[in-house]
């Protein structure tokens, strides 16, 4: 059988053309895969209760995973004059990180990411900070607020 020189440009400029307006039709969903994810924040954006003072004097922080403002660790006591709070989501793989108090730093359990008391990394695999909240104590609830 034979083609003409024509028909096969015509086949090769049909399949570029496919290809093209798949990758464009396809382009939306990468860049909405690729775009960053931020935690939920409150719409308000003011002081967000995430317990009880007493919880948190019982065992020197206070780990409230489903509260307004995310997941939030608060480290100190009542009559701690500054009380800390970060997400405890630790930034290389997403595992909990824990409150060393002799240390005083956050621990990843997983695969031994450190981070100081101001949520910024002290020893790797993580390269990113932990994220940190403003926290106090009013009235008998421990609030936070994103900084």
């Amino acid at each position: 059988m034979y083609v003409s020189q024509n028909a096969v440009m015509k086949r090769r400029d049909f399949i570029h053309w496919v290809g093209l307006g798949w990758i464009a039709s396809s382009l939306p969903v990468a860049i909405a895969a690729c775009s960053s994810q931020t935690a939920p924040k409150s719409s308000t954006g003011d002081w967000q209760t995430v317990g009880t003072s007493a919880e948190l004097d019982k065992a020197g922080q206070l780990l409230a995973k489903n509260s307004p403002v995310g997941s939030v660790l608060v480290v100190g006591t009542s009559k701690t004059e500054n009380l800390t709070a970060v997400d405890p989501t630790c930034t290389h793989r997403g595992c909990t990180v824990v409150w060393q108090t002799e240390a005083k730093k956050f621990a990843c359990p997983c695969h031994g990411s450190e981070f100081g008391i101001d949520g910024k990394v002290q020893k790797g695999p993580a390269t990113t900070p932990l994220k940190t909240y403003a926290a106090k104590i009013e009235g008998d609830s421990v609030v936070v607020k994103p900084t």
